[in-house]
């Protein structure tokens, strides 16, 4: 029982990496400890740009233990996001908390990679739009910061995160558009920060989260590949 435990352990960090992988997950990890040792103001930052990189590059290759570092890095981000007053964010890493012991169940029962029909995903992506407008409003109201963007953040990271749950590839051109939002929404915040237009949340944080939306976002699309060519499935398969 124990072999078969450590066995789990180690098909899920260990096997069927590829050279290009490696390296650029080697890159994006340190890409974060230098943000921290440029702004080392908040070491939380660094754990959730690291521990962020973790869970989307092991999401990539379909294995389960995506969600242990996905919990770690949605409780250091719920935190940033709330002195940052991004209250998207903040939002959505609450159900992101939530969401990670679901996503272990889910995946343990079906390693399959799923796909929608083309006219389900044109309603699918209209109807994300929609919503991104509506949260938009909601979230102007609420006086959160550059709500345009952290809307994004609220309802369109909720649809990825269902179809990441459930498996489906549709998951990841929707999350490329949220990394392309939060570059440009955390970036914004990183030069107000560092210009003193605003005093609200910490330079460190913001540049950590800078850093680690641009290797989501390189990642997202890199998975997109992955999962459309079905090379997902044994991998995914390679952690039961």
């Amino acid at each position: 029982m124990e072999t078969a435990h450590h066995n789990w352990w180690y098909n899920q960090l260990f096997t069927n990496w590829k050279k290009f992988e490696v390296i650029y997950v080697t890159a994006l990890i340190l890409l974060q400890i230098v943000v921290y040792a440029l702004a080392p103001d908040t070491f939380i930052g660094m754990i959730s740009g690291v521990t962020g990189v973790l869970c989307l590059i092991y999401g990539m290759k379909g294995r389960k233990i995506s969600f242990i570092f996905g919990f770690v890095q949605c409780v250091a981000m719920t935190y940033i996001a709330w002195i940052s007053h991004a209250y998207g964010s903040f939002a959505m890493d609450i159900v992101y908390v939530i969401s990670q012991p679901i996503g272990w169940f889910m995946w343990g029962k079906d390693e399959a990679v799923h796909s929608f029909q083309p006219k389900t995903k044109r309603w699918l992506f209209l109807g994300a739009f929609v919503a991104w407008g509506i949260g938009w409003y909601v979230l102007s109201m609420l006086n959160g910061q550059l709500p345009y963007f952290d809307s994004i953040n609220f309802v369109v990271s909720f649809i990825a995160q269902v179809l990441y749950v459930l498996k489906y590839q549709e998951n990841w051109p929707l999350w490329i558009v949220v990394n392309i939002a939060n570059v440009i929404y955390w970036g914004t915040l990183a030069v107000q920060t560092l210009t003193g237009a605003t005093d609200i949340g910490s330079l460190g944080a913001n540049l950590s989260q800078v850093a680690l939306q641009a290797a989501l976002l390189f990642n997202s699309i890199y998975a997109t590949k992955v999962w459309s060519s079905g090379e997902a499935d044994n991998e995914g398969g390679a952690g039961k």
